[in-house]
C-alpha cells in the first residue's frame, strides 16, 4: 500500500503588530508539503483552505484534552467546553423516533425519499409553535439536519462576492466558513482582512456601535450570543434591523439558544422586530432543546419578502441550494422533531432546558462567590468569565492542569474574546457540583 510521507512543514509565525494588539491572539498557519516526487496529482489546494489558523476551535481542544490525559491517564476531565448535550432524550421524543424507526420496518411505515425542504407536517409545527404570531409561514420554513450545516449552505448560496460582518466574540463558523468561500485576505495576526468585527464586550453591553460599523452584504448576529451568554434587547434589536434596512444588509440571525431566554424584553426571534421579514434570515435548531446534537435536526427561516437588490426572491435560491447538495433530514430526526413541537413533547423539551439552566445559574453563582467578573448564565447556558491581563489559552490550560476541567479561550471566538474563558452548563449535574468544588479549591480567596 503506498503511503505519502511529508517532507517538509512550514511554520508561520505573524509578527506582534504593536501595543494596541498585545493581547490579541495570534495567527499560527502550519503546512505541511509532501516532495514533488511523491504527489501523484497536480490539483492544486483550495488557496483559501490554507487561510485558516491551526485548527477549528473545537477539534484543537479536543487535541489538547487529549494530550493532557496522555500526561495524566489517573485524571477524571469534565468537559465544561464543548458545549454538547448530556441529558437523555425526553421520553415522549424518544418514542416517537422509535416509532418511526419500527415503521421503516413494514410495508406501510416505509418511506424513502422525503421533500428537502422537510416534511409539511413538520414545517407547519415549527411556524405554528413558534413563527405564527410574526407572520411567517410554513413555506418559508426549511428543515434541515442543523444550524452549522444551513450557515455553509447560506455561505454557499451568497458566493465569495459578498462583504460580510459579525459580532466579535462570535460562533467561530461564521468566520471559518467565509474564509473557505474566499471573502476573506489572509490573518492579519489579530483578525482576518475583509471581514469587519462588530466588538461586543462589556463595554459596550455586548452590542456593536453600529453608528461605527460599515456596511457590509451580510450581517451574522447571534442571540443569545454564543460565547458571552448576552441577549439582545428589543431596542438593540429594532437597531440592527434599522442598520440593515438603511443599508440594505442581510441579517443572518443565529436563534440556536432562544428558548434559553428568560427577560420578556428579549425577543426570542428576531421577526419580533418590525421590518425584519425584509432583512433578516433565521436559523435554529433542536440540538440545545431536545438534545439532538447527535440526532441532527433544526431549521431555516426565508421570509418571502426577503429580496436581492434586483428583485429576485431569496427564498428561492435557498430552496434551490437545499434541492441542490441536501436531500432531506433524516424521517426519524423529523419524526422526533415532530413531537417535540407537540404538547407533551413541548413541555419535555422546556424541563430539559431548565435543567440546563440551572446548571448555569450555580456556575455563574460560583464564579461571582469567588470574586470573579461574570457575563451570561441568565438567558443562555454558557457563563464568559473573565481573566483581565490573561491570554484565553493561557487560563485554558491553566484550569485544565490544575482542575482536570475543561473550558473554552475566549480569543477561539475572535480576538473579542481575549481574556475571557466560556464555560458551559449542557454537563450532568453531578459533574457540574464536582467542578464548582474543584474551582473553589483552585480559585476560591484568589480574586
Amino acid at each position: 500500500m503506498a503511503t505519502t510521507q511529508f517532507a517538509s512543514a512550514r511554520l508561520r509565525l505573524p509578527a506582534a503588530r504593536g501595543p494596541a494588539q498585545q493581547h490579541a491572539r495570534r495567527g499560527v498557519s502550519v503546512q505541511c508539503v509532501a516532495a514533488p516526487d511523491q504527489v501523484t496529482t497536480r490539483v492544486q489546494r483550495n488557496k483559501n483552505m490554507g487561510k485558516l489558523q491551526a485548527g477549528y476551535l473545537f477539534p484543537e481542544i479536543t487535541r489538547r484534552r487529549k494530550a493532557h490525559l496522555e500526561a495524566n491517564p489517573d485524571a477524571k476531565i469534565i468537559s465544561l467546553g464543548i458545549g454538547d448535550t448530556t441529558e437523555p432524550i425526553p421520553p415522549f421524543i424518544v418514542e416517537a423516533m422509535k416509532a418511526a424507526a419500527e415503521g421503516l420496518g413494514t410495508l406501510e411505515g416505509y418511506s424513502g425519499y422525503g421533500a428537502e425542504q422537510g416534511t409539511p407536517a413538520l414545517r407547519e409545527a415549527v411556524c405554528k409553535r413558534l413563527y405564527e404570531k410574526v407572520g411567517r409561514k410554513p413555506g418559508e420554513i426549511f428543515v434541515s439536519d442543523g444550524s452549522k450545516c444551513d450557515i455553509g449552505r447560506l455561505q454557499l448560496m451568497f458566493g465569495a462576492d459578498v462583504t460580510v460582518a459579525l459580532q466579535d466574540p462570535a460562533y467561530p463558523v461564521y468566520v471559518d466558513s467565509s474564509v473557505i468561500m474566499g471573502m476573506t485576505g489572509g490573518h492579519d495576526g489579530t483578525g482576518f482582512e475583509n471581514i469587519q468585527y462588530m466588538v461586543c464586550r462589556p463595554e459596550n453591553d455586548f452590542f456593536p456601535d453600529l453608528s461605527k460599523a460599515p456596511r457590509t452584504d451580510i450581517i451574522f448576529f447571534c442571540s443569545p450570543n454564543n460565547p458571552t451568554g448576552a441577549a439582545a434587547t428589543r431596542e438593540q434589536l429594532t437597531q440592527l434591523v434599522e442598520f440593515a434596512r438603511k443599508n440594505g444588509s442581510i441579517i443572518v440571525y443565529d436563534a440556536a439558544y432562544a428558548l434559553y431566554i428568560n427577560d420578556d424584553n428579549c425577543p426570542k426571534t428576531i421577526y419580533e422586530i418590525p421590518g425584519a421579514d425584509e432583512v433578516a434570515i433565521e436559523t435554529c435548531s433542536f440540538s440545545k432543546y431536545a438534545g439532538f446534537t447527535g440526532v441532527r435536526l433544526g431549521w431555516t427561516v426565508v421570509p418571502e419578502q426577503l429580496r436581492y437588490a434586483d428583485g429576485f426572491p431569496v427564498i428561492n435560491d435557498f430552496n434551490r441550494i437545499m434541492t441542490t447538495v441536501f436531500n432531506g433530514a433524516s424521517n426519524i430526526a423529523q419524526a422526533g422533531g415532530l413531537a417535540c413541537l407537540q404538547d407533551d413533547g413541548w413541555q419535555e423539551m422546556l424541563k430539559l432546558v431548565e435543567f440546563y439552566k440551572e446548571n448555569a445559574a450555580i456556575l455563574r453563582t460560583t464564579f461571582e462567590e469567588m470574586g470573579f467578573t461574570v457575563y451570561g448564565g441568565q438567558n443562555a447556558p454558557y457563563v464568559w468569565v473573565g481573566f483581565p491581563g490573561q491570554k484565553s489559552w493561557d487560563v485554558f490550560a491553566e484550569i485544565l492542569q490544575n482542575c482536570d476541567i475543561v473550558t473554552t479561550p475566549g480569543s477561539g471566538f475572535g480576538p473579542g474574546g481575549e481574556g475571557f474563558v466560556r464555560a458551559s452548563a449542557f454537563g450532568h449535574r453531578d459533574n457540574i457540583l464536582e467542578a464548582v468544588q474543584r474551582f473553589k479549591k483552585v480559585y476560591g480567596g484568589q480574586k
